[in-house]
C-alpha cells in the first residue's frame, strides 16, 4: 500500500510540475507578445510607465498584505487533510476575514500616500493623481490572494490552471484595444480592468463553495492571529529579499555601469524565469501537501525527499538545455550586444542545480509555521548573498557575479539541510546524493565545454551531454516504477 501511495506521489509531482510549468511557459509566451505589442504602442515611456506602476503597486501589495498568501496555506491545508468539513469552512472564513481588513487597510494606505510614492517612483511629472485611481488595485488583489489559497489548499488545481489561462488571454485581448484607442491614459484603466477579471475568475469558483460573509467579525479576527503573527515574518522576509536584490543593483550602478547593469538585469531575468516555470508547482501543489502532514515526522520526510528526487530528475536535463541554449536564447529575446553575460547566465544556471535539491527542504519552515526560523534563515541568505556577490564582481567582474550566486548556493544548501536535519528531524535520502552525484558531473562537464570550447566542439559535446542527462533521467524515473511495482506486489 505504502508502495502504491509513492508511485502516485510520483506521478503527482511528476503531472504538475508538467502542467503548471507549462502554464507558467504560457504565461511567459503571451507576456513577450503582449510587451511587443505594447513596446509598438506606447513605445519606451508607455513601457517604463507601465513598470512602474506595476513595481509600486507590487511592492506596496507584499507590505500591506501579512503575509497571508504563504501564512493561510497551512490552516487550510491542515482542515482539508482531516477531511472536517466544518472546520475547513471555519478557516475559510478566518482567511477572509483578515484578507478583508487586509484590502481594506492596503488600499487606503496607498490613497494616502500617492503624493509621496509619486515623489519616490517618479522624477518628472505628476502621477499623484495615477496612484489615487490605482488604490482599488490594492484592495482587489489582496482578495484574490485571499482567494487563491483557498483554491490551492483543497487542491482544485484544475480549476486554477483554467484560471490562469483565462486571465492571461484576457490580459492580451483586453489591454491591447484600449492602449491602441486611448494610449498612456489607458494605462490605469487596463490595469485595474486585468486585475478585476481575475478576481471575478477567481471568486467565481471560491464563493460556489464557501458562501462568503459580508461583514467584519471580531471573533474570527481573534482566532486568526496565529496565522498573521507568521505572516508577518514573510513580509519581513520579503524586504530583505527585495533589500538584496536593491543592494546589488545599487551597487553596480555605482561601482560598474548602467551597461553592465542591463547585462546583470537580462542574464538573471533570464534565469529567474526558468526558474519561475521550473519550481511553480512548489508553492501550488507541494506546499499545500507539506502542510497537511506537517505534525507527522515520517510523513514529512517521505514527501521532502520523494519532492527533491522527482524535481532534481526532471530539472537536470532541463538545465543542461538551457545552459546550452543560451548563445541561441539571449540574442534572440534580446539582441547579440548581450552576449558578454551568457558566461555569468551559465554559471548562474549551476546554481540552479543546488537550488533545485534544496528548495522542497527550504519549505519545512513554512510548512511547520516556524515564523522565527523562516526569517532568520531568509535574512541570513539575503546577506550572504550581497557579501558573495560584491566580493565576486570585484574579483572577476561579471562572470563573478555568477560566482558568488553559485556560492551563496551551495552554503544554503548546507546550511539548509543540516538546520532541517537539527531542527525537525528531516534525514535526507541515499537517492537525493545518489542523483546529485550522476547529474552534477554532468552539467559540470557541460560548463566547462562551454566557457573553453567554440563551434562545433562545443555543440557537439553539450548536445550529447545533454542527450545522456534527457536518458538517465528517463532511465532512473522508470527503473522506479518498475522496483516500486515489484515491491507492492503480494
Amino acid at each position: 500500500m505504502e508502495k502504491n501511495r509513492q508511485i502516485a506521489n510520483d506521478h503527482t509531482i511528476l503531472k504538475y510540475t508538467g502542467v503548471f510549468g507549462g502554464l507558467q511557459g504560457l504565461t511567459v509566451l503571451i507576456g513577450i507578445i503582449r510587451n511587443k505589442l505594447v513596446a509598438i504602442l506606447l513605445g519606451p515611456q508607455g513601457v517604463g510607465l507601465i513598470s512602474l506602476f506595476n513595481s509600486t503597486i507590487n511592492f506596496v501589495f507584499t507590505c500591506t498584505n501579512l503575509g497571508l498568501p504563504t501564512s493561510s496555506v497551512r490552516p487550510l491545508s491542515e482542515s482539508y487533510e482531516t477531511k472536517n468539513t466544518e472546520s475547513l469552512g471555519h478557516q475559510v472564513n478566518i482567511i477572509r476575514q483578515w484578507s478583508l481588513l487586509a484590502a481594506i487597510g492596503g488600499s487606503l494606505l496607498f490613497l494616502v500616500l500617492s503624493p509621496v510614492l509619486d515623489k519616490i517612483t517618479f522624477s518628472w511629472g505628476d502621477h499623484s493623481r495615477h496612484f489615487m485611481f490605482l488604490s482599488p488595485i490594492i484592495f482587489i488583489m489582496t482578495i484574490t490572494a485571499g482567494e487563491t489559497v483557498i483554491i490551492k489548499s483543497i487542491r482544485k488545481l484544475k480549476d486554477l490552471a483554467i484560471i490562469t489561462i483565462i486571465n492571461v488571454a484576457f490580459a492580451l485581448l483586453t489591454s491591447i484595444p484600449i492602449y491602441y484607442f486611448f494610449g498612456e491614459s489607458g494605462i490605469v484603466p487596463s490595469l485595474l480592468i486585468i486585475a478585476f477579471i481575475q478576481l471575478l475568475l477567481t471568486i467565481r469558483i471560491t464563493f460556489r463553495l464557501f458562501p462568503p460573509i459580508y461583514r467584519i467579525d471580531t471573533h474570527l479576527l481573534r482566532e486568526g492571529k496565529d496565522m498573521i503573527r507568521l505572516g508577518i515574518a514573510f513580509v519581513i522576509a520579503g524586504f530583505f529579499t527585495n533589500g538584496a536584490d536593491f543592494v546589488i543593483r545599487s551597487f553596480l550602478n555605482k561601482t560598474a555601469s548602467l551597461w553592465e547593469l542591463g547585462l546583470y538585469n537580462a542574464g538573471f531575468m533570464l534565469t529567474t524565469i526558468y526558474v519561475g516555470m521550473l519550481f511553480s508547482v512548489l508553492e501550488t501543489d507541494y506546499y499545500p501537501r507539506l502542510s497537511a502532514v506537517n505534525k507527522d515526522i515520517e510523513k514529512c520526510n517521505i514527501m521532502v525527499n520523494r519532492q527533491v528526487e522527482m524535481i532534481f530528475l526532471m530539472a537536470a536535463p532541463m538545465l543542461i538545455i538551457l545552459m546550452t541554449a543560451l548563445p541561441i536564447l539571449i540574442p534572440l529575446l534580446y539582441s547579440v550586444d548581450f552576449l558578454p553575460v551568457v558566461g555569468m547566465a551559465q554559471t548562474i544556471i549551476l546554481a540552479l542545480y543546488i537550488r533545485a535539491a534544496k528548495l522542497p527542504v527550504a519549505y519545512l519552515t513554512l510548512a511547520k509555521g516556524d515564523s522565527m526560523s523562516f526569517l532568520i534563515l531568509e535574512a541570513y541568505s539575503a546577506l550572504l548573498q550581497i557579501l558573495m556577490v560584491v566580493c565576486g564582481y570585484n574579483l572577476y567582474g561579471l562572470i563573478g557575479i555568477g560566482y558568488g550566486l553559485l556560492a551563496t548556493g551551495i552554503v544554503d544548501f548546507i546550511v539548509i539541510y543540516i538546520f532541517a536535519h537539527k531542527k525537525y528531524k528531516y534525514n535526507p535520502s541515499n537517492r537525493i546524493f545518489r542523483y546529485m552525484g550522476i547529474h552534477l558531473p554532468l552539467a559540470i562537464s557541460a560548463y566547462i565545454i562551454a566557457q573553453n570550447c567554440h563551434g562545433l566542439q562545443y555543440w557537439g559535446t553539450c548536445i550529447l551531454l545533454c542527450l545522456i542527462s534527457i536518458v538517465v533521467s528517463v532511465y532512473i524515473y522508470r527503473r522506479r516504477q518498475v522496483q516500486s511495482d515489484l515491491l507492492s506486489t503480494p
